[in-house]
């Protein structure tokens, strides 16, 4: 099913040529159906190329969706012109009377900072804290979840001496959970940070599952399934070229990056990006809308009613 995005948003020109599924306002007007309501809080600095990834994978699940893209209002993305931010961000003030059936957090190009000197911390725990009444579940990316674990269960993460950079072979740890429902055994993850969350306070957190992890990388994934949160530290949602993107701009920066890992196919000429994470990148998305789609009430309004009653059990 497609995904409805504004027609002059810059990704649907970009997911139009790819044959993602998209459906235009008007059109979307015209069917007898609720589409999912999912907002996406945008960190990054260059939100064009982070709202066309997500935007894409949604637009791969079985259900129609409506995707409403949020900013902070107390910063404003540095590599975004202020035109798009202002003409399709909504900020929080905007939005707080309504309800979502899910919410995904990005990461930020912040991981080393501590959470309390990031300049929108104070704003993004108040998102936090709404998205528990006014949102049936939320996904949190990379930097996101690793805020999202610190503000709900106080667990700490820590900077790593050098740069986790590439694709590395994940263990599912879980067989019947339903968000990595499909999954093989080993599947392959994009990761790039320079931080971990501490994986032992992880294991240790009543209500936290780990859902997948690496040796080399740590924890992948983890859930809470009473709070309906699913937290993945790694990228799935990068395209091919994510990563090289990435490389190419800390060598333009002067930064002394290795390449990164089980990405590249070497060739005489130049190395040629691998993307071998493709089905589990969509998996994992259908996986958590059909979470969401099964869970949410059908009348958004009745959620808050719904949450109340979860949270009193």
């Amino acid at each position: 099913m497609p995904i409805k995005i504004a027609n002059d948003l810059p990704a649907f020109e970009i997911l139009e040529k790819e044959k993602v599924p998209l459906i235009r306002e008007n059109d979307a007007l015209r069917q007898d159906i609720r589409p999912l309501q999912i907002m996406l809080l945008n960190l990054m600095p260059d939100k064009i190329t982070t709202e066309t990834q997500l935007a894409r994978v949604l637009g791969a699940t079985p259900l129609q969706i409506e995707l409403t893209l949020l900013r902070t209002n107390s910063h404003m993305g540095t590599h975004t012109s202020e035109e798009h931010q202002l003409g399709f961000y909504k900020v929080w003030d905007e939005i707080k009377d309504n309800n979502y059936d899910g919410l995904i957090v990005t990461g930020a190009p912040v991981e080393t900072m501590n959470f309390d000197e990031v300049d929108y911390w104070q704003e993004l725990a108040t998102i936090f804290d709404w998205a528990q009444m006014h949102t049936y579940g939320q996904l949190y990316i990379c930097w996101g979840a690793q805020a999202a674990m610190h503000h709900f269960y106080g667990i700490e993460k820590h900077e790593r001496e050098d740069k986790l950079f590439g694709v590395y072979p994940q263990r599912r740890l879980h067989m019947a959970h339903p968000l990595v429902r499909g999954f093989d055994d080993i599947f392959n993850v994009p990761v790039s940070r320079y931080t971990a969350s501490n994986y032992e306070q992880i294991k240790d957190t009543p209500g936290l599952v780990p859902l997948a992890d690496c040796e080399e990388t740590g924890v992948c994934m983890a859930a809470d399934d009473v709070h309906h949160r699913l937290f993945m530290f790694n990228h799935l949602e990068y395209d091919r070229e994510s990563l090289d993107s990435e490389y190419q701009r800390d060598i333009s920066r002067g930064l002394d990056t290795d390449k990164p890992v089980n990405y590249y196919i070497e060739r005489s000429d130049k190395d040629i990006p691998l993307m071998n994470w493709r089905s589990h990148r969509n998996l994992l998305f259908a996986n958590w809308v059909d979470m969401v789609y099964q869970g949410a009430p059908y009348d958004l309004s009745k959620l808050n009613k719904q949450k109340s009653e979860e949270n009193g059990k």
